[in-house]
């Protein structure tokens, strides 16, 4: 979407809102699921405990472009001068955050929403590297793992060095979708170098040092080696279908999406999860509060409300099959015994918090997946 288009969205938008309403204005970046979300939701039940005031919410569109026109649109009011910003929550992409935290963009609000005791993974505080502690509370966490189909799989691997002899024992038996068509794949890529590759640590917080690359050519020859015994899918869906169709026994998913399509029959109602050691990496959205916000203390209210732990249980977990944003055992007694089971069976509280892991700092991200194409696709 061009700005000039943004601005007239957010303008009948706003111009909707009844005069005598106080707007309380919200941008999210994201599919339109994320707005609906907001709207349909989050809004009714914050505008019920807030007599008097009315939720704006806009969309901004997918992916990281989305956040990006976010950023535009207040770092462009800030160059102005403008004392109150358009937007009083925003929900972003990390990348972003770590931008806007740079520029002085977003206001240093979680020590005063309850709810922001309740975030402690690294990916509250650091955004693929940069330090965001204080200015986000993550919205959720999308989380990759392996999916595996029982009756096919009895030696379930635990860790990637598992999957490695188990893929030798049965070839053609694991598929992925390399690194591109979707970033399950993606994820496996970048798991398999922290595991394989050194550091993961350095991987994960920094500091960059272009010299590190060298470090991983042990593991991506190994990784080359490992290809040859596994089938590379078309994509996210591609895996999930590949799996549904028993073509492969085993693949790397997003837990929502894997979810998603058991809800809709179209994978076995008996497949299964397994987030496997060292670690694989998820990613959260994040909200967050311009530093100029006009309403600031309405938005900690709104924020903290999309962050309590009823909100996170009904509206993320049960409604989006999303992993929450805050702690997953804050959770415990606020879903019903199903849906917990459901989403925590496979992969527990005690197993998000020891093995997801949030992707590399973007140059690392970056070299890794130059590195894949110059040293295993070919």
């Amino acid at each position: 979407m061009r700005h000039g288009m943004f601005a007239l969205v957010f303008a009948a938008a706003f111009a909707a809102t009844p005069a005598t309403a106080q707007a309380l204005n919200v941008a999210t970046a994201g599919d339109q699921n994320m707005v609906d979300y907001v709207k349909d939701y989050l809004s009714p039940i914050f505008e019920k405990a807030h007599p008097g005031v009315k939720v704006v919410a806009v969309g901004t569109g997918p992916g990281d472009s989305g956040s990006q026109k976010i950023f535009e649109k207040l770092e462009a009011q800030k160059k102005a001068g403008t004392d109150k910003a358009d937007f009083d929550v925003i929900v972003i992409h990390q990348k972003a955050a770590g931008t806007m935290v740079g520029e002085g963009l977003l206001a240093k609000f979680v020590d005063r929403v309850p709810s922001g005791a309740l975030a402690t993974r690294d990916t509250a505080k650091t955004a693929l590297g940069a330090d965001v502690a204080g200015y986000v509370i993550p919205m959720f966490h999308s989380q990759t793992a392996l999916a595996y189909n029982p009756d096919l799989v009895k030696d379930v691997p635990s860790s990637y060095a598992e999957l490695k002899e188990w893929v030798k024992k049965h070839p053609k038996q694991f598929g992925y979708n390399g690194i591109k068509g979707g970033m399950s794949g993606v994820a496996f890529v970048t798991g398999w170098v922290s595991a394989f590759g050194g550091d993961a640590a350095k991987l994960e917080k920094g500091p960059y040092d272009v010299a590190t690359r060298t470090t991983w050519d042990q593991a991506l020859a190994e990784l080359k080696e490992f290809n040859k015994s596994v089938v590379i899918t078309p994509g996210n869906a591609g895996t999930l279908d590949m799996l549904n169709r028993g073509e492969i026994a085993i693949g790397p998913v997003w837990v929502d999406m894997f979810y998603t399509w058991m809800n809709d029959g179209k994978l076995p109602p008996n497949m299964k999860l397994r987030l496997v050691s060292p670690g694989m990496p998820g990613q959260p959205m994040y909200y967050a509060i311009p530093a100029k916000a006009a309403n600031a203390k309405l938005a900690e209210e709104f924020v903290a409300l999309a962050t309590s732990p009823e909100v996170q249980a009904e509206g993320i977990v049960k409604r989006f099959n999303w992993y929450p944003g805050i702690d997953a055992k804050n959770l415990e007694g606020k879903l019903d015994a199903a849906t917990w089971k459901k989403l925590f069976s496979d992969i527990g509280p005690e197993d998000l918090a020891a093995k997801g892991r949030p992707f590399p700092i973007a140059p690392y991200f970056n070299d890794i997946l130059e590195a894949y194409e110059k040293k295993v696709a070919n």
